[in-house]
């Protein structure tokens, strides 16, 4: 099974120059893209590919920002550590075995 610190949390702005960027939550996984989300190749993906460059980035779990406050509020993560909270809840919901 993937460990925690074979994970990170990343934060960051994304959306159409048209409109307010939205925030998104994604965990990824280091063993799979140290680096991360490339922000750039992300936003020059074709739309009709970008879960597959998610996939390729090591994203495991992307959230925006209105679903994590919802999980807050329901108490299914904790917003005091968030890298954990959405680890543990990948775990639960069997995304990461």
């Amino acid at each position: 099974m993937l460990k925690k610190d074979d994970t990170k949390l990343e934060i960051f702005g994304f959306g159409d120059d048209d409109s307010d960027e939205d925030t998104f939550y994604c965990l990824v996984n280091t063993t799979k893209n140290p680096d991360g989300i490339d922000l750039e190749k992300l936003s020059n993906a074709d739309p009709r590919k970008f879960d597959e460059v998610l996939n390729e980035m090591g994203c495991i779990l992307l959230l925006r920002g209105d679903e994590v406050e919802e999980l807050i509020n329901r108490g299914d993560i904790a917003d005091t550590n968030l890298h954990k909270s959405l680890y543990e809840l990948a775990v639960d919901e069997g995304i990461i075995d």
